[in-house]
């Protein structure tokens, strides 16, 4: 029988997806399952990106180019414009989801046993595509005790050797919420052109910042970064639009652009409805924003609340996106989730969590965290606490 290849064999499941089957089973038996395991935000697509594509009359649904439109672009650098990021639509590769900037992303720039530099915990996709791509994490640890804050510039020096290319974050962080302060991505920038690496900003929370904080991006001009920063972007969460599988790749360093659309020509071209979508979806009014953002910061304080009720449970507060982690008192979170799915619920009712190991590189860390996205309604995110706690004491008796 043929083989697979080591790279398919060392693929990591996603620990957000990889329980579907139990939930499905779940199902099955007649329960409700609260899902708290995937970013997929219960907030209403613009009504405007939805009738954008309603009123299409086409005889041929036709690629675009393999940069994306030009009309799109233009206007996403005019919306990048408005939050003090200057760039031109040359400098912009629309992509199928924030995934495929980061697959063109690792492949322009990094060779076979790379490495790229990650504080962890971090989007457990980024393993994925690190495999993928055949590039080392190397990890550099933040912890729950900080509330996930960059750790010193000291220990990312520690770990650059002659196969460091790049380091990656993501600004606000998935799963931890963390929202980079400018002191921080300025320490970065620093770091980064000291040892002439580049640096991946995953940026797709952008608007997703609260309490009065201010989103920070490695494209602002005062970093200097022209030549070493790569902005990874998409529409899913700014717009609830996570079926559109539209992003894209920005970075003011034309071979890098040069070098990632020899990879989007590869695949053609990214979806043409969605790119028509997305683009009416840039019109959409800041009070839609800030309604949300309203949303998701009582959500946050609820389910912050809830968590810290529940004897044992540790958590930290996010400051943007809309994920917290939070450590439990279970050994391992893996058997935990499954366990909620086969073998527990309250009146019919049980969560789905995403065990927090799989958003780790480090072996064995984070077994005893779980990642809760709260995109649920304030109501579900209460039976959802209700049923945890609930959970754990059934669980650990």
């Amino acid at each position: 029988m043929p083989k697979i290849s080591n790279k398919g064999l060392a693929m990591p499941q996603s620990p957000i997806r990889k329980l579907v089957p139990f939930a499905e089973k779940a199902y099955a038996e007649g329960k409700k399952v609260y899902h708290l395991n995937i970013g997929q935000p219960d907030i209403k697509t613009p009504q405007n990106a939805i009738d954008a594509v309603k009123a299409l009359s086409l005889d041929i649904l036709a690629y675009t180019r393999s940069e994306g439109s030009d009309d799109y672009r233009h206007k996403i650098a005019e919306y990048y414009k408005g939050v003090n990021i200057n760039v031109a639509k040359e400098d912009i590769i629309v992509t199928t989801g924030g995934s495929e900037a980061l697959l063109f992303a690792f492949g322009s720039i990094m060779d076979t046993n790379d490495e790229v530099i990650i504080p962890e915990p971090f989007y457990a996709n980024y393993n994925g595509f690190s495999t993928a791509s055949g590039v080392s994490v190397v990890p550099v640890i933040s912890k729950i005790e900080d509330n996930f804050a960059l750790p010193a510039i000291e220990e990312f020096e520690k770990l650059i050797t002659p196969k460091t290319k790049a380091i990656l974050i993501c600004n606000p962080g998935n799963p931890t919420g963390y929202l980079y302060s400018r002191e921080e991505i300025s320490k970065l920038a620093k770091i980064v052109k000291k040892h002439d690496l580049f640096i991946i900003a995953d940026e797709v929370y952008r608007e997703f910042a609260y309490d009065g904080n201010q989103h920070v991006s490695i494209l602002e001009d005062e970093f200097g970064l022209e030549n070493h920063a790569i902005l990874i972007d998409s529409v899913s969460k700014r717009y609830s639009m996570c079926g559109a599988r539209i992003g894209c790749l920005v970075s003011k360093n034309k071979d890098v652009i040069s070098t990632a659309l020899k990879f989007a020509q590869a695949r053609l071209s990214p979806p043409t409805l969605a790119q028509i979508a997305s683009e009416a979806a840039l019109a959409t009014p800041q009070s839609y924003f800030d309604d949300v953002i309203d949303e998701y910061v009582e959500r946050r304080n609820l389910l912050i609340e809830g968590l810290e009720s529940i004897d044992g449970v540790k958590v930290a507060k996010p400051k943007g996106a809309f994920y917290c982690v939070a450590e439990l008192p279970i050994k391992n979170s893996d058997h935990f989730a499954q366990w909620l799915l086969e073998s527990f619920d309250v009146d019919n009712e049980t969560i789905m969590v995403a065990p927090a190991g799989g958003f780790y590189s480090t072996p064995n860390v984070g077994l005893n965290q779980i990642r809760i996205a709260y995109v649920l309604n304030k109501e579900s995110l209460k039976k959802s606490i209700h049923i945890l706690k609930e959970a754990l004491k059934v669980y650990n008796d």
